[in-house]
C-alpha cells in the first residue's frame, strides 16, 4: 500500500514539474487525504493554524466564525464557545446561506482535523477566502460548553 501511494505521488510530482506549478498535499490522522496540484495564479488553499493561533484570534478580533464541522451529536456533547455546526457533508449545502459574505474569517475544526482539512477545502472551492483550519477539538486545551 505505501509502494502504492509512493508511486502515486511521485508521477503527480512529475507531472506537475512545470515552471508554473505547485502542489499541495491535505494530510489526516489516516494519511493524504488530498493532493492538490494548482497552477500560477490559482488561489492556494487555507491557511493551517495551531489552535493557539485560532484562540489568539477568537480573543483578539471581532469578525471571525468559529465553523464545527462535526456530526450534530458531537457538537451537542461538546462544542467551542459560539461555534456553529455544518457538518463537513453538507458545506456545499448550507455554507452559502449560513455565511454569505466569502471574505469572512472562518476557523474551522472537527474532532481531530481530518474533517476539518476537507471541509476547509471545500470551502475554499466554494470562493470564501479566509479560511484557517486549527485541528480537532481533541487537541482544544481551552474551554468548551455544552
Amino acid at each position: 500500500m505505501k509502494s502504492i501511494l509512493l508511486i502515486l505521488l511521485c508521477c503527480i510530482l512529475l507531472a506537475a514539474c512545470g515552471k508554473d506549478s505547485s502542489i499541495g498535499i491535505i494530510g489526516g490522522a489516516d494519511g493524504p487525504t488530498s493532493i492538490i496540484v494548482a497552477n500560477e495564479g490559482d488561489e492556494i488553499m487555507y491557511e493551517q493554524i495551531s489552535a493557539k493561533e485560532a484562540k489568539n484570534i477568537i480573543d483578539s478580533e471581532e469578525a471571525y466564525i468559529i465553523l464545527d464541522v462535526r456530526e450534530q451529536d458531537e457538537y451537542d456533547s461538546g462544542h467551542i464557545p459560539d461555534a456553529i455546526l455544518i457538518p463537513h457533508t453538507e458545506i456545499e449545502l448550507k455554507a452559502e446561506e449560513a455565511i454569505p459574505d466569502k471574505n469572512t474569517q472562518i476557523l474551522v475544526y472537527c474532532r481531530s482535523g481530518r474533517r476539518s482539512k476537507i471541509a476547509s477545502e471545500s470551502l475554499v472551492n466554494l470562493g470564501y477566502t479566509n479560511v484557517k483550519e486549527f485541528g480537532g477539538i481533541i487537541d482544544w486545551p481551552y474551554d468548551i460548553e455544552k
